[in-house]
């Protein structure tokens, strides 16, 4: 049986989180400091829980696929460079490298939200986007912190 383009939407964004939940857990088994593998165990634990509610979508489509957007974008993703994987890359390239990471998606839903024909699959795209926008930002507020900690 063929699957609808909204199946197929969400069976991608399935596909998406798996990876990034594949990202942050490995990152989360690395020989860090305890704060960062807690930091990379969370965001790999919803990447996970992203996962179950897309999942969740696609076994009752008329429940609505709703996310909060978060509470400002300072674009700081976007003045940094996506640094290379390493092993022994510094905690704050890590942050950094995941920040991008989730920049990339959110953009990714975004133009696949600009090229949709159908309101509802724009919407559906939209809502993606906002979901690594959260990701994004708080990603951000950690390598801010961690890059500049001179400014607190």
């Amino acid at each position: 049986m063929a699957l609808t383009p909204y199946e197929s939407i969400i069976n991608m964004a399935i596909d998406y989180e798996i990876e990034a939940y594949e990202f942050y857990h490995a990152l989360s088994q690395k020989n860090l400091e305890p704060g960062m593998k807690q930091i990379f165990d969370e965001l790999a634990q919803e990447e996970k829980n992203h996962r179950d509610i897309l999942t969740e979508f696609l076994r009752n489509p008329d429940k609505p696929l709703k996310f909060k957007a978060p509470a400002g974008d300072f674009k700081v993703a976007e003045s940094v460079e996506l640094p290379p994987l390493t092993l022994d890359m510094k905690p704050v390239d890590a942050i950094a490298l995941a920040m991008k990471k989730e920049e990339e998606a959110m953009n990714r839903y975004l133009v696949l939200a600009q090229e949709s024909d159908s309101a509802a699959q724009k919407g559906i795209f939209e809502e993606l986007a906002k979901m690594e926008q959260g990701h994004k930002t708080r990603l951000e507020d950690i390598y801010t912190n961690m890059a500049f900690p001179e400014v607190w």
